[in-house]
C-alpha cells in the first residue's frame, strides 16, 4: 500500500488534514493505473453499538450499557457523508448496507432520518437494494413496520441458532422463541431478508446443525448465510476456548449444508452464501466482484476508485474518538493507495470466494491491468487442479474452494 495521508494523534495536534475537494482533486491526476470505466458503487453505514458484545465476535462493536448518542451520531453520519461527497461527485449508489453492531437498536425516527438524510445527499438507483442487519433479540413489530415504509428493502437477521443450548452459548440476547418470532415479524413486512446462521458451534453435533438448518429451510428465507464459527483473535472465546467440533465433524456439517440448501432450491453462490434464484445479495457480490464501496461510520472501511489509481480508507473504530474527529471535520484514520504489485491478490481475493467465479474482462475492468499481471499464478493454480479456466470463465474448482485460502495466498507477490 502507498500512504497518502499522515495520521494524526489527536484532533488538536493533528497535521492539517487533506480536505475532500483536494484529495479528489490529487486522485484524479494521472497515476500508475488506466481505468476504463469506475465499478458500481455502494454505501455501508457501521452503527457501532449493541446490547451485549459476544463472546466470539470480533466486529468493531460495544456494548450500549445506559443508550448510545443517537443525535448526535446521525449528525457525525451525515457531516461524514457530506466531507466525502467530493471523492464520489456524480456517481450513483446501487446498494446501501446498514451494519454493526446492531443497527435495528436505532428508533424509527433515527432510521427514518439516516434514509433521508443519504436521499438527500446522494443519487440512487430506482431499483437500490437498501439492508439493515437485525438481532432478533431487538425484533418489535411496529418499528419494523416504520422501517420498512422509511425504505429498507432488506433485513439480514442474526440468527446464529434455533436451539436454545447453543445461543446461550453464543451469548446471544435472543432465545429461540424470538428467533422464530423474529422471522415471523421479517415475512409480514418483507419480501426480501436473510437469515444469519452459524455452525461447528461448542458441543454441537450434526444432528442438531442439521435441525437448525432444516428449521431455516422451512421458514423459507430468500436467502441464508452459514457461517462456520470461528475462534477469531481479540475475542473472549480466543482466551478462553470452548470445545467445538474437529476438521471432520465440521466438514461433515458442510457437505450436510450444501447437500440441504441444494435440495431446497439454494444456490451456493459464494463460499458462505446460499439464495433462492435472482436472490443473490447484491450489496455483498459488489465487494466480491471488487467493485466500490464507500463507508461512513466509526471504523468504516472504503474501497473507491479513480481513473487512474484505487484508494482504500478506514475511520477511527472507537465510537468517541469517532465522534470527536468529526467535530473537527474528518474521521478517516487511514488513506492508501493500492499499488499496481498489490492489485492482483486484492481482485482474487475477492472474486474467488464465488462460485461461479468471473469473467476474464473483470479484471481488466476492476484493476486497470491485463490478466499476464497474473498470469504465472493462474498457471500454478491451474496445473495444481485448484482453478478452472477458457476464454469465459476463471473460477475455483471444487478442490480449490475447498483449500480456498491456499489458492488466494498463490496470488499474493513478494
Amino acid at each position: 500500500m502507498i500512504p497518502i495521508k499522515p495520521i494524526g494523534s489527536h484532533p488538536a495536534k493533528a497535521p492539517r488534514a487533506v480536505t475532500p475537494a483536494e484529495a479528489a482533486t490529487a486522485f484524479l491526476k494521472p497515476g500508475v493505473l488506466s481505468l476504463s470505466a469506475l465499478p458500481p458503487l455502494s454505501l455501508y453505514v457501521h452503527i457501532p453499538w449493541c446490547v451485549k458484545k459476544c463472546p466470539y465476535c470480533d466486529f468493531n462493536s460495544h456494548e450500549a450499557k445506559d443508550g448510545f448518542p443517537e443525535e448526535e451520531y446521525l449528525n457525525a453520519l451525515r457531516t461524514d457523508l457530506e466531507n466525502a461527497l467530493p471523492l464520489i461527485w456524480g456517481r450513483t449508489i446501487y446498494t446501501i448496507f446498514i451494519g454493526g453492531g446492531t443497527p435495528s437498536l436505532l428508533s424509527a425516527a433515527g432510521l427514518d432520518r439516516l434514509l433521508s438524510d443519504i436521499r438527500t445527499l446522494l443519487p440512487l438507483d430506482g431499483r437500490a437494494e437498501i439492508t439493515m442487519e437485525a438481532n432478533p433479540g431487538t425484533f418489535e413489530a411496529e418499528k419494523f413496520k416504520s422501517y420498512r415504509a422509511s425504505g429498507i428493502n432488506r433485513l439480514s437477521i442474526g440468527i446464529q441458532s434455533f436451539n436454545a443450548r447453543h445461543l446461550k452459548a453464543l451469548g446471544r440476547i435472543h432465545d429461540d422463541r424470538e428467533a422464530h418470532r423474529a422471522v415471523e415479524i421479517a415475512h409480514a413486512n418483507f419480501d426480501n431478508f436473510n437469515l444469519d446462521l452459524m455452525y461447528a458451534l461448542p458441543s454441537q453435533t450434526l444432528e442438531e446443525a442439521s435441525a437448525d438448518v432444516q428449521t431455516a429451510i422451512s421458514m423459507a428465507p430468500p436467502h441464508l448465510s452459514l457461517y462456520h464459527l470461528t475462534l477469531e483473535p481479540n475475542t473472549y472465546f480466543a482466551k478462553y476456548p470452548p470445545a467445538i467440533p474437529d476438521d471432520d465433524a465440521s466438514a461433515e456439517m458442510q457437505d450436510m449444508i450444501d447437500a440441504a440448501t441444494a435440495a431446497a432450491g439454494y444456490q451456493h453462490y459464494e463460499v458462505s452464501a446460499y439464495a433462492q434464484p435472482k436472490r443473490q445479495a447484491r450489496h455483498n457480490i459488489n465487494y466480491w466482484e471488487f467493485g466500490d464501496y464507500l463507508g461512513i461510520g466509526a471504523g468504516a472501511h472504503s474501497k473507491l476508485s479513480f481513473p487512474h489509481r484505487i484508494v482504500r480508507q478506514a475511520r477511527y473504530k472507537q465510537p468517541k474518538a469517532y465522534l470527536e474527529y468529526m467535530q473537527t471535520g474528518s474521521a478517516v484514520q487511514e488513506e492508501v493507495e493500492i499499488g499496481r504489485a498489490e492489485l492482483g491478490f486484492e481482485f482474487m481475493l475477492n472474486t474467488l470466494r464465488l462460485q461461479n467465479g468471473f469473467e476474464p474482462n473483470l479484471f481488466a475492468e476492476r484493476t486497470g491491468l491485463t490478466l499476464n499481471a497474473i498470469e504465472k499464478p493462474l498457471n500454478i493454480a491451474e496445473n495444481k487442479g485448484l482453478l478452472y479456466r477458457d476464454h469465459q470463465i476463471i473460477k475455483p474448482t471444487a478442490l480449490g474452494l475447498r483449500f480456498l485460502n491456499d489458492l488466494q495466498q498463490m496470488f499474493l507477490t513478494d
